[in-house]
């Protein structure tokens, strides 16, 4: 169980060219598990492995174990994928269907995390942004790499191929190929985003910082400028956004914080010093003109 007093919100739309919101996603603060889920497969079946995985996922997180946060993580989604596969496997109709998910699990400041896809983790502090998660993608890869800019990887028309998803077949948690686990530190004044695609094909991480930045003690709110920034942005896909903040982030601390950038007031004892030491220096260069037209005469 976690530790931190962590501030947790969500919010999913269907954003504003597809039918139905095949996204999912799953909180239990005090558990300190989070998880976004992003359907594949068309129709009905990418909606309904979403919620497949978030249930299988949900059961295995909330078993007391003495496993260590990286086995545990391992075994949830490969309870998701066999989960997903033996549906599948009962009707014809929901053949194909998978989806792609990210998981994380916060044990005081560790965190733990398990990828697969291209649903994404990012942290976040007063300073900076980091992509937690490597995109199991071509385009992803070709970011990662240096290969291609954020923005042209955004706009790749390859963007939604992934090599790597949960349900197609039956797997072992220590399976090849399959899980991605990370561990990163929440410190109490960062945050992390877990979001599908959805969100982060529409908004670079510069945006999302910038979103994030205006936090003041309400999670849920961030999460839902979020999706709607990204929607503006176009909304071509489904947009979900899980945003946890550690009780020091942002508006709780972050006015006490000179931003990047900005140049903090000067004091008055601050310009006072700068004027002497101005008047310092011309005295010492007047004394030593002075001198050197006493030496030439």
């Amino acid at each position: 169980m976690t530790e931190l007093a962590l501030d947790c919100g969500a919010a999913s739309d269907t954003g504003r060219v597809r039918e139905s919101n095949e996204d999912r996603c799953w909180m239990d603060a005090a558990r300190g598990t989070f998880l976004v889920v992003d359907g594949v497969g068309g129709q009905a079946a990418g909606e309904h492995a979403a919620e497949i995985a978030v249930a299988a996922v949900r059961e295995a997180m909330a078993i007391d174990s003495a496993e260590p946060p990286a086995a545990r993580v391992r075994q949830a989604i490969a309870a998701a994928n066999n989960a997903i596969y033996a549906a599948a496997q009962k009707d014809p109709e929901l053949r194909g269907m998978a989806c792609v998910l990210t998981l994380a699990q916060v044990d005081g400041e560790q965190v733990t995390v398990g990828h697969v896809g291209d649903s994404r983790l990012y942290l976040l502090d007063w300073r900076t942004i980091r992509k937690v998660t490597s995109d199991h993608s071509p385009v992803g890869e070709a970011e990662d790499s240096g290969g291609l800019s954020e923005e042209e990887a955004m706009a790749h028309p390859r963007r939604h191929e992934v090599f790597r998803e949960v349900g197609s077949c039956a797997r072992s948690a220590n399976a090849e190929e399959f899980i991605e686990v990370r561990q990163c530190e929440l410190a109490r004044d960062a945050a992390m985003l877990l979001c599908s695609d959805g969100l982060s094909d529409h908004l670079t991480s510069r945006r999302i910082r910038e979103i994030a930045e205006r936090y003041a003690g309400d999670a849920g709110q961030i999460a839902r400028n979020l999706v709607e920034a990204a929607n503006q942005a176009g909304g071509r896909d489904n947009i979900t956004a899980v945003f946890v903040a550690g009780p020091a982030f942002g508006g709780r601390t972050g006015a006490t914080r000179p931003r990047l950038g900005v140049t903090r007031p000067r004091t008055r004892r601050g310009m006072w010093r700068g004027r002497i030491a101005y008047l310092t220096f011309g005295v010492l260069i007047g004394m030593l003109l002075w001198a050197a037209f006493r030496i030439r005469s």
